[in-house]
């Protein structure tokens, strides 16, 4: 009786969720991986104060291959063969730059200043998808990426301490490195599946980082490897659905919802830390959202 009850409403929530346009569904899957993310940064920031950061890197990748090795058993090694290891293999090695950088600089910078350096990310991935995947960005997407910084410089101004010296030059110089491995993450959702791509690129993190680790080695106690699990499961669920997001649509069009990622990581600190939002908060937070949404009602307009 129940599952007869239930089913109409599940029916109708997938029929809904088809009839939105690629580029709609493109941008709910980018605001989940930003969500999944934040709770990943939220325990990768634990883990780089209790060891050093090359060996936490190393961990969470390679717990995110541990998670899906599942998959393996389930569907087979050869549905996992990517249609070029080449591009696999740079995407690879491109990341892997930029989590060096990232994680290296991450226990020297204030959270606030952290996740202002992490929002130029989207700005260098849309003048890259113009510039090297030739996106036509329409003047929409450009004005709720400037709508979402203005709200990301309301909520961080007042916080911003600028007291990460020259960590704070690293950190930034991994944005443009991390928005060459999405673009290349884009280029290749062309030819394989979003889970080839994941699961590529956990193994090749994973290698590519592991020489860094060992040098710093010291062996994690049960607990950490507990939480470097829930790290697996995030991540590899958080790239999963950033992947899913521009194989549905440009790259362009999912870049200004990241910025919701500020609220998401304000949502976590009230519920984690009992942190309560300042004014400025509210009032970032609510220019935010009201640039993804106008943007999303364009893009709807335009399908």
């Amino acid at each position: 009786m129940s599952q007869n009850i239930l089913r109409p409403p599940a029916a109708t929530a997938r029929r809904g969720w088809r009839d939105l346009s690629p580029v709609l569904r493109g941008m709910v899957w980018m605001a989940l991986s930003g969500l999944l993310f934040s709770l990943l940064n939220a325990i990768m920031s634990g883990m780089t104060r209790e060891m050093h950061s090359f060996q936490a890197q190393f961990l969470r990748y390679f717990f995110g291959f541990l998670v899906m090795v599942p998959l393996f058993w389930r569907d087979g090694v050869a549905s996992y063969a990517p249609k070029g290891v080449s591009g696999q293999l740079w995407r690879g090695v491109v990341h892997t730059a930029g989590l060096l950088m990232w994680f290296l600089a991450l226990p020297h910078i204030p959270l606030a200043d952290v996740t202002a350096l992490g929002f130029t990310g989207p700005i260098f991935i849309m003048i890259g998808a113009v510039v090297f995947l030739k996106e036509k960005v329409v003047l929409g997407r450009w004005i709720a990426a400037g709508f979402g910084l203005v709200g990301v410089a309301i909520v961080l101004g007042p916080k911003l301490s600028g007291g990460g010296g020259i960590w704070t030059l690293v950190m930034l110089g991994s944005s443009p490195l991390f928005a060459a491995s999405f673009l290349i993450t884009k280029a290749l959702t062309r030819r394989d599946r979003p889970e080839v791509i994941v699961m590529w690129q956990a193994i090749t993190i994973s290698l590519f980082t592991l020489p860094f680790a060992l040098a710093f080695w010291a062996w994690p106690s049960p607990t950490q490897l507990a939480w470097f699990a829930v790290a697996g499961l995030l991540g590899s669920g958080g790239h999963w659905a950033l992947t899913e997001a521009f194989r549905l649509a440009d790259v362009s069009a999912t870049q200004p919802v990241k910025f919701l990622d500020l609220a998401w990581a304000a949502m976590l600190g009230f519920l984690l830390f009992g942190d309560i939002p300042g004014w400025t908060t509210f009032a970032g937070a609510a220019v935010i959202f009201g640039s993804a949404t106008w943007m999303a009602r364009q893009e709807a307009r335009r399908a």
